[in-house]
């Protein structure tokens, strides 16, 4: 992951590593490498939050939505995803399964929070990412740009995903809700679309980023054949 972020143009602050694998980052260089031994680490932070490499890199500034759009054909748009596990686990399905971008409510989580780059395998450093403002109001945004916004739900009267037409798959931009919550009121008017996975043996939902990685190798499966 610390490559990866390095690949990206994240430029590190300094490397902190247990000191039995420093020699693993011998090739990483432009910045501090500081190693201690597992119980000076523990010691230091009052918990085992050390993995054996941990690294501090300066951010870069996020991309506007329009951007990010004008590059993609397909995208996934983040309603309030607010837990940094969901949220990175997104993110890798989204890189694995044909999405071109991702755009965050303002109040979805940090991409870049160490948990979120932990879970995602490094994605959220490969994947394009803005977020959407105002929302939902910026949705508007979305549509202008030639895609056809798909509101994930499991009301009633939703589309199954696999029915969708031609049309709404052709540049599809699926949007995504909270764990428990789902999409809001103003999040599913603004939609083009509501679509559904079905559901077998009684069950109603799934995980925000089971669904996600459902309904991307559904909207994305022509490509990957």
């Amino acid at each position: 992951m610390l490559r990866r972020a390095l690949r990206a143009g994240y430029r590190p602050r300094s490397f902190l590593v247990d000191d039995r694998r420093l020699g693993q980052l011998a090739d990483l260089g432009g910045a501090p490498v500081y190693a201690a031994s597992q119980e000076v680490l523990r010691r230091t932070t009052g918990f085992n939050v050390h993995r054996g490499v941990l690294a501090s890199f300066h951010r870069r500034p996020l991309p506007e939505a329009a951007r990010v759009l004008a590059a993609a054909r397909r995208v996934l748009v983040c309603e309030d995803v607010n837990n940094h596990t969901n949220l990175g686990a997104v993110f890798r399905g989204a890189a694995a399964l044909g999405m071109d971008g991702v755009l965050l409510s303002p109040s979805c989580a940090d991409p870049l929070y160490r948990r979120s780059v932990r879970v995602s395998m490094g994605e959220v450093f490969a994947v394009p990412y803005a977020t959407l403002r105002p929302w939902p109001a910026a949705l508007a945004q979305v549509r202008d740009a030639g895609f056809s916004v798909l509101a994930l739900t499991p009301a009633p009267g939703a589309v199954a995903i696999q029915r969708l037409d031609a049309a709404h798959r052709a540049r599809p931009a699926l949007l995504l809700g909270a764990e428990g919550a789902g999409l809001s009121a103003a999040a599913l008017s603004a939609a083009d679309q509501r679509v559904a996975i079905p559901m077998r043996r009684g069950g109603d939902s799934l995980n925000v980023a089971a669904a996600a990685a459902v309904a991307c190798w559904e909207l994305a499966r022509d490509d990957l054949a």
